[in-house]
């Protein structure tokens, strides 16, 4: 939790949070994934000053056990001073204790968004699904809880007033819009509906630019001319080297194959790697998400 301190901007875990998405994708499959479509309502979490303290955080952290489809999951809730902003005892179940920074005891507004990261933590449990370090399974965190429809409220917490500033999560803002945008692609939503602070407006078009131009990356048929003349010069040196190294920053990787060339590039939905036979204009089918793409070789 930042309060007060400089915010990281930017898009410095953007490997990580694409191999969230594909484990995300590839754990639960496109028709799991479809019964997350609606996002949590802003009216579901809204918690106001009048509200009770404990009474209200446990109702809004029953919302957040129901739209995270684990019924028989029980959470308590109890604040004390703390450094991060929330923190949960992953333990058997079927009760999980989560505990809240003081902060929130006068913050209520962001109690929705704290307890999402933390119900997600219980959700990932429940699913054995975890990366190998805890910097890695925070991001996937995030990303999965962005991902399933909760995520809005921890970008929506980010809000910088003068020299003051507020951001939960591990997620830079602009990271939080690229996985938001990559639902609301999905799912037909638009998310800067619910925003209440600018700067989570901001931050989520970012985000939204950076994920539409994984949708203009060749070999993918909107690409850019840029793109495409790069393509093609790469394409070109591998024909005649007989070799599929790749450029560093390439989204792309050609192979030799037989009498010809394949070419491998990230699905932009899932990410996971498609691999194609390089010869114009072709149909691909992302074996993992289901998406049909339209590509010039």
């Amino acid at each position: 939790m930042v309060a007060g301190g400089p915010v990281e901007h930017g898009f410095p875990h953007l490997g990580t949070v694409r191999s969230a998405v594909t484990a995300l994708y590839r754990r639960l499959s496109e028709d799991g994934l479809r019964t997350f479509a609606a996002s949590v309502a802003p009216a579901d979490v809204a918690f106001g000053d009048e509200d009770d303290l404990h009474l209200g955080a446990q109702r809004v952290a029953r919302e957040l056990v129901r739209h995270f489809r684990l019924p028989d999951a029980r959470l308590v809730v109890c604040f004390r001073e703390m450094t991060h902003a929330a923190d949960v005892e992953l333990a058997a179940g079927p009760e999980y204790f989560v505990e809240l920074n003081d902060r929130f005891r006068t913050h209520r507004r962001d109690i929705g968004a704290a307890l999402a990261h933390e119900v997600a933590h219980v959700y990932l449990h429940r699913l054995g699904l975890a990366f190998p370090t805890t910097a890695e399974n925070e991001i996937l965190t995030d990303t999965v809880t962005t991902y399933l429809g909760a995520g809005w409220l921890l970008l929506d917490a980010y809000r910088e007033h003068g020299e003051a500033s507020q951001k939960l999560g591990y997620l830079t803002p602009e990271e939080f819009g690229y996985v938001l945008a990559k639902r609301a692609a999905v799912f037909g939503e638009d998310p800067a509906v619910w925003f209440t602070s600018p700067q989570a407006y901001t931050a989520y078009v970012a985000g939204r630019d950076r994920a539409r131009a994984d949708e203009r990356r060749a070999p993918l048929s909107g690409a850019g001319w840029a793109a495409r003349r790069r393509y093609a010069h790469d394409r070109r040196d591998t024909a005649r080297q007989d070799t599929g190294r790749p450029r560093p920053d390439s989204p792309y990787e050609f192979t030799p194959d037989g009498a010809g060339l394949k070419v491998a590039f990230p699905c932009p939905v899932c990410h996971q790697r498609i691999r194609v036979p390089v010869k114009g204009r072709v149909k691909a089918r992302c074996g993992l998400c289901r998406t049909v793409l339209e590509c010039d070789t």
